[in-house]
């Protein structure tokens, strides 16, 4: 396991209290794209057959919640893996920061990807599912995601995974009990750092 980010900073924090960080360039248009040149950095031979990409605005997810990717890798068909909640407040539904994940259901807690959008989907009743951003990917498919252009829905709706979709690429999506707590304001992250020294 290890960070990979563009700051000094950052890195030096890491490092600092023991973990492994990659310094990586300033430059990439996803955090995919970023993890990708980490992997490079970290396992230039190629012997890792799954890469997650965990975003560091998530440091309450359940640590139960990132293994759930990778029972869905038995199936060769699937490409990339995430995750997902169901929606059951009426601002979830309505806010645009909440991405929505719209899927065909294949299993039990487990859907094919359709799209995502940050709009209300899909229309009518039945339930709606918050995307969580943590994906997993075969070595292979994110070696293909990252030399793909940016695709025209990709750069609409802001949102990085409809590029592996407009590829004709397969995301299955587990879906999972609660949405991590993001960390995007002070208030959030006091509210994080009370989680943590509870757990």
């Amino acid at each position: 396991m290890a960070v990979a980010t563009d700051t000094e900073e950052i890195a030096s924090i890491v490092t600092a209290h023991g973990g492994e960080a990659v310094m990586t360039r300033p430059t990439h248009p996803s955090g995919s794209d970023r993890i990708h040149e980490a992997m490079q950095k970290l396992d230039p031979e190629g012997k890792a057959e799954i890469v997650i990409n965990l975003q560091g605005d998530f440091p309450t997810i359940a640590p139960e919640s990132i293994r759930e990717v990778l029972p869905p890798f038995t199936d060769p068909a699937v490409d990339i893996v995430t995750l997902a909640s169901e929606i059951h407040t009426e601002e979830e539904h309505l806010a645009p920061s909440v991405v929505k994940a719209v899927g065909s259901h294949i299993g039990p807690r487990r859907m094919r990807a359709l799209y995502f959008t940050r709009a209300t989907a899909p229309y009518g009743d039945g339930p709606r599912y918050h995307h969580i951003g943590l994906y997993a990917y075969r070595r292979a498919a994110l070696e293909r995601f990252v030399s793909l252009p940016r695709s025209p829905l990709e750069v609409q709706e802001s949102l990085e995974q409809l590029r592996a979709i407009e590829a004709g690429m397969r995301i299955d999506i587990v879906i999972v009990d609660s949405v991590p707590r993001g960390v995007d304001t002070p208030p959030d992250l006091e509210t994080a750092r009370s989680i943590l020294s509870k757990s």
